[in-house]
């Protein structure tokens, strides 16, 4: 008997940013190997990354992203993990899951290994609203739940699943890394974003299941370095996102995402010049966005006379 393709197989790039040989897929190899992956590589890019065979992939490293993107590439981190997000430019797909190279299979309670990606694709394909909360959730056990409406959550881009089409355009992970005053928020500052903007156009957020095990690879003491700035701001940037309100005429993420921004520059701006520049940074973004992800042409259809 012939078996069932994989869920969502042709509809689905996995986002995988790294600066290391990829010898973790072999972990996930029974889960991952099926799907297309889209490999980000951050920092050098003479440098030649390794990935074990029988993947189906396409690298991309800055070299490729400043002659995809040219200015544009502008708007892309540099050594930080935030790179990712090109990636999630660059698919043509539905779908997007995305892994760090150092998150590995968990176990369940019996042993077994748990297949992270599936239940990702059953999470994407159930219908949530944010509109109306549970009361059967328990949060004491494991669980999948809708993050209410005005709730804001710490996105985390290390195992992160979502759909393209829905969310794409505001997926942007911001400025951090070489050049910039901060660092490791990228996925944070994206989940935030995304979270205003799902609200608005009544989009559901889900969290909980799957885990993954996380052995970090980097050294917890130059990462203090990097968030440190984000430790003191997130004490004003919460406040933005929680007061933050879009107006009817954003009908679209992109429309949604390109008037947070101009937000981002008239409110957090006062803070440190850097949010001005984010704030220029997301528009362009938005701009790279649609110049390599163009609206769908109408085809007319035919029409019969008698």
């Amino acid at each position: 008997m012939a078996t069932a393709a994989p869920p969502l197989k042709d509809e689905l790039d996995i986002v995988i940013p790294t600066i290391r040989n990829l010898d973790f897929l072999e972990m996930w190899r029974p889960f991952l190997q099926p799907y297309h992956l889209i490999i980000v590589q951050d920092g050098d890019p003479s440098k030649t990354i390794r990935v074990p065979d029988g993947f189906d992939y396409e690298l991309y490293n800055r070299n490729d992203i400043n002659r995809i993107l040219g200015p544009r590439a502008s708007c892309i981190s540099f050594k930080d993990s935030a790179c990712r997000c090109f990636g999630y430019m660059v698919s043509k797909k539905k779908y997007i899951f995305t892994i760090d190279d150092d998150c590995f299979v968990a176990s369940d309670p019996s042993g077994k290994p748990i297949n992270a990606l599936d239940q990702h694709i059953k999470n994407l394909l159930c219908p949530s609203t944010p509109l109306f909360f549970n009361t059967l959730y328990d949060p004491y056990v494991d669980a999948v739940m809708t993050i209410p409406k005005g709730t804001l959550f710490p996105m985390c881009g290390m195992n992160l699943g979502f759909d393209r089409d829905l969310i794409g355009p505001a997926m942007y992970f911001g400025l951090m890394g070489d050049g910039q005053p901060i660092g490791r928020y990228d996925d944070m500052w994206a989940g935030w974003c995304i979270k205003v903007i799902c609200d608005h156009l009544g989009l559901g957020v889900k969290t909980g299941l799957p885990y993954i095990w996380h052995s970090k690879a980097s050294n917890p003491f130059v990462n203090l370095r990097k968030e440190y700035n984000g430790i003191f701001w997130q004490e004003e940037i919460i406040p933005f996102f929680q007061s933050a309100i879009l107006s009817k005429d954003s009908t679209t993420v992109q429309k949604c995402y390109i008037e947070l921004a101009k937000q981002v520059k008239d409110k957090l701006g006062k803070i440190d010049p850097y949010f001005v520049k984010l704030s220029a940074a997301m528009e362009t973004w938005i701009q790279a966005w649609d110049d390599l992800n163009p609206p769908a042409k109408l085809v007319p259809t035919a029409k019969l006379t008698k």
